[in-house]
């Protein structure tokens, strides 16, 4: 799932008292593959709905459209009443990059299903925030000006005309504004405090927004004006951050509650740090702090290297162990436990029904594999060697970087862990992956050969299958001639106590180079385009050539250093 395209997307649907129409849109999304439907919730004042799914692009949008096609049919808006502006059935639906994908990707996508929700819906849509055509637009109070009243004027103003769908007020349904906007995290942060006054303070010194300038007294004084008569206002020190004070009973302490809107700017750690300073400036002290609802697997690794480097410590570790210090850094445990299962997105949506080699004991793996099953077998061991000689390099890179008396010398040796991290991570995906590509060439032999059409279909899955298969044990050695760079350098720089590793390494990178080969060679015997096998083994001998090279300049280091 890391290396998967994600997109978030939150409808909100002008529905919060009526469980069952809520029920009925909900399901819609429920019965799409490879969407996660992670959070409902209804408000009873609003009479709103905010849904939140997560999932590939091209999926999460045909969920999208599926929930939006049942919300016209269930809700009518000219009986709609609630605390909230709105101005259709499905008031808002924005995309959301959560991994693997652009901002610029992420307004294709939804712009495509604007264009598919007004044409096949008969809906107008209104493109806001980073999908909007034009700036006026951009802000979706704009748009959304005047609410759902004001529709049957506003749509026949040509500056007004929905992007997609009829310029035609549709009483039952209203209008939808379909956008592409930056993650959003509600983050609370905890004080040692019960005043709410004390933690304002606090919010709007960090707030983009800040606080209004006052004349003499800084608490009491009037509001400072310009000359225009406008309220001049003293930004606070952080971007893309709303923030304001409260007390939760629940807890008996005040918090901060911060609406970040763009963490590339303001990332989670960023907003903890500077909080902690403002409020120690003001005599408080930070005791932790509450993710509220979900964060992207980046977020929390980004957290986890900084204040690692505050400690001058090797990031080139398991992401678990990465993601430990970001909860211990920040207290995201103190108020209940912080569960990754649950509030990392791309954790929430692995299957964890899916059996994996990777996940299973050594014990367990190598005993599947003498099993009487012709899966895993020796792609699936090649790529394990790989992975296992780059994380003893990944090992002695550790283990240098907090060697006493090189402490000037760890960021070097944690940038070389990172790199050996890289190349194991890429190469234990393979290991399940060359198993993957052996069910897909069993699974088209197993396609039905009875008409022409068939046969002609069966014929091309069992080539685009013999293709994968060859492709992924290449992967493998690819991967295990690259990751011999850092055998090399822990060979040559690292902690010579460790050097023996360091050749261990190379001599399993080697080795997982020629036994991926000879997988890539037996699978090529079945494909039929002469020219790509012809292509694979000419590059694959080249590999086998520069990895034994590479291994005996390796093991002429470490025998080198190696005394008797």
């Amino acid at each position: 799932m890391k290396n998967k395209q994600l997109i978030e997307c939150v409808p909100n649907f002008s529905e919060g008292r009526d469980m069952n129409i809520i029920k009925q849109i909900t399901n819609e999304i429920e019965l799409v593959e490879g969407v996660r439907l992670i959070d409902v919730d209804p408000g009873h004042a609003t009479n709103r709905t905010v849904v939140t799914m997560v999932g590939t692009p091209n999926e999460v949008c045909e969920a999208a459209f599926r929930a939006v096609k049942k919300a016209a049919e269930l809700i009518d808006m000219s009986k709609h009443k609630g605390a909230h502006p709105r101005f259709g059935a499905t008031d808002v639906c924005p995309l959301i990059p959560v991994a693997n994908i652009t901002m610029d990707e992420t307004v294709e996508y939804a712009r495509k299903l604007a264009k598919r929700i007004g044409e096949e819906l008969g809906i107008g849509i209104f493109c806001y925030e980073f999908a909007a055509f034009e700036e006026k637009r951009r802000n979706l109070a704009n748009c959304r000006s005047g609410e759902y009243e004001a529709l049957p004027k506003r749509l026949k103003d040509p500056a007004w005309k929905p992007d997609f769908g009829p310029a035609v007020f549709n009483p039952k349904s209203g209008v939808t504004a379909v956008g592409a906007r930056n993650f959003l995290v509600a983050y609370n942060i905890n004080l040692n405090t019960t005043s709410t006054r004390r933690a304002n303070a606090v919010a709007f010194d960090i707030r983009e927004k800040g606080r209004p300038q006052r004349v003499g007294n800084p608490l009491t004084g009037k509001k400072a004006l310009d000359e225009k008569g406008n309220e001049i206002w003293i930004p606070g020190s952080l971007k893309a951050c709303k923030a304001i004070g409260w007390f939760i009973d629940e807890f008996g302490i005040a918090q901060i509650s911060i609406n970040l809107t763009d963490i590339t700017v303001t990332p989670l750690h960023i907003a903890f740090e500077e909080t902690n300073k403002k409020a120690q400036e003001r005599g408080l002290r930070v005791t932790g702090s509450e993710l509220v609802g979900v964060v992207p697997l980046k977020a929390m690794l980004d957290a986890g290297r900084y204040f690692l480097h505050k400690q001058n410590r090797s990031t080139g570790i398991a992401d678990s162990e990465i993601i430990k210090i970001a909860v211990k850094s920040m207290g995201l445990d103190e108020l209940y436990p912080f569960d990754p299962k649950k509030k990392i997105i791309e954790y929430i949506l692995e299957d964890d029904n899916q059996k994996k080699l990777i996940d299973m004991t050594l014990a367990g793996f190598i005993r599947e594999t003498a099993s009487e099953s012709p899966a895993p077998g020796g792609g699936s061991i090649s790529a394990a060697m790989g992975a296992m000689g780059v994380s003893l390099a990944t090992m002695v890179a550790n283990l240098s970087a907090h060697k006493a008396g090189w402490d000037e010398r760890w960021e070097e040796y944690s940038n070389w862990a990172d790199k050996g991290k890289v190349y194991m991570d890429q190469l234990l995906k393979l290991v399940d992956e060359d198993t993957n590509a052996f069910n897909k060439i069993m699974d088209a032999l197993g396609l039905p050969k009875g008409s022409d059409e068939e046969k002609s279909a069966r014929k091309k899955a069992i080539q685009d299958a013999t293709l994968y298969a060859i492709e992924i044990p290449y992967r493998v050695m690819e991967l295990s001639l690259q990751s011999m760079e850092v055998m090399k350098a822990m060979a040559e720089i690292g902690n010579p106590n460790s050097v023996s590793d360091a050749g261990v390494g190379a001599l399993a990178a080697r080795s997982a180079v020629m036994g991926a080969y000879l997988n890539v060679k037996i699978n090529a015997q079945g494909l039929e385009n002469k020219e790509k096998v012809a292509l694979y083994i000419s590059n694959g001998e080249g590999i086998v050539k520069k990895a034994q090279q590479t291994e005996e300049e390796i093991m002429g280091i470490v025998n080198s250093k190696i005394t008797l």
